[in-house]
């Protein structure tokens, strides 16, 4: 069926952000990228309404007519391996929030995330690479950043120069074959699943953490405005919107404290991690942050690498130090009021 460039644009206009277009147009994998990009951080979106026409005229093209080309590897583009770079570092941040607390994560996991981000962008329109050099480079490099938060770049960057190596132009679909919509949402749909539920999975298991994270960025957008209370006050009043929503649907006026009350319901729950740091000084979850910092000097002062000769004192000193880390992180005051 031949594509319209109008209804590309209607499409592109009404849910761009979310591959829409791309999807119409038979650029699955386009589509996937912006589905999980919104759009490409906004700027590749932006940039397609001069890219358009040339997407319509790809997909109207007859595959006999790609056939009579010799499939010559396409020209390397400096967007596209921006792009590689980009998303490959993407996905790597995504597995480090998400996934890092499997084993052989920096071995494995990361290095596999960083190379599926640069190979969706190299399976964008008519070109593709090979994916297994592709990940072979990521697992090649990743052992040498090992542990570190910034990996990501340096495996992003490698596996993005051997994808642009080793570009080729994808074989033309057999003449009159079509692809039906509901497997291409279906195989969608499962590969936005995987890339999100990690992430999500990681959010509401960690909500003490996420909670703490969302004040903390919160708290810091309000200080920047110090030199104009009255913009500072706009500004709280949009952010803490949803928590005079709150109070409203739970029966309580706007200036009643019922989201205090459940926040303190959410941050009552300790994560996992939490649960391990009070393993280490082996106390109760009623603990308060005096028994903590009492307990945590008393093992620091056992197993400080100074006064403890043995081989496993500095593990076990930066084993106590991180829980105390965890623990003082739930315990902090809270930062903003409604």
């Amino acid at each position: 069926m031949v594509k319209s460039v109008m209804v590309a644009y209607a499409l592109w206009a009404a849910g761009g952000p979310l591959g829409l277009h791309h999807l119409y147009l038979g650029r699955d994998s386009h589509a996937l990228l912006w589905m999980l990009t919104l759009g490409g951080f906004g700027f590749g979106w932006v940039r397609e309404v001069i890219r358009i026409p040339a997407y319509v005229g790809e997909a109207n093209q007859d595959a006999e007519e790609r056939e009579t080309h010799p499939l010559v590897p396409p020209p390397a583009g400096p967007v596209r391996f921006v792009g590689q770079v980009c998303v490959g570092i993407y996905f790597g941040t995504v597995a480090l929030i998400g996934l890092n607390s499997l084993s052989f994560f920096y071995w494995i996991v990361l290095p596999l995330c960083v190379g599926a981000g640069v190979h969706l962008v190299s399976c964008i329109g008519q070109q593709t690479s090979d994916l297994r050099k592709t990940l072979t480079t990521c697992l090649i490099t990743s052992p040498i950043f090992y542990g570190s938060s910034l990996s990501p770049l340096p495996i992003s960057l490698a596996a993005s120069v051997t994808a642009a190596q080793n570009r080729r132009a994808k074989t033309p679909r057999t003449p009159g074959s079509t692809q039906e919509l509901g497997p291409r949402l279906y195989r969608l749909s499962l590969a936005w699943l995987a890339f999100s539920a990690p992430l999500g999975y990681c959010i509401f298991h960690n909500t003490t953490a996420t909670l703490y994270y969302l004040s903390d960025c919160v708290s810091a957008l309000l200080d920047m405005f110090w030199f104009l209370p009255w913009l500072k006050n706009v500004f709280e009043y949009i952010l803490l919107m949803p928590y005079r929503l709150l109070c409203v649907l739970t029966g309580g006026g706007y200036n009643d404290d019922a989201w205090r009350k459940v926040l303190d319901i959410l941050l009552k729950e300790y994560t996992e991690k939490e649960k391990e740091a009070l393993k280490v000084f082996s106390l109760e979850e009623e603990a308060s942050l005096e028994d903590i910092t009492r307990s945590y000097r008393g093992l620091a002062k056992t197993w400080h690498p100074d006064h403890n000769p043995s081989k496993e004192a500095e593990a076990m000193f930066m084993k106590i130090h991180e829980a105390y880390e965890v623990l003082l992180q739930r315990h902090k005051p809270r930062r903003f009021t409604a």
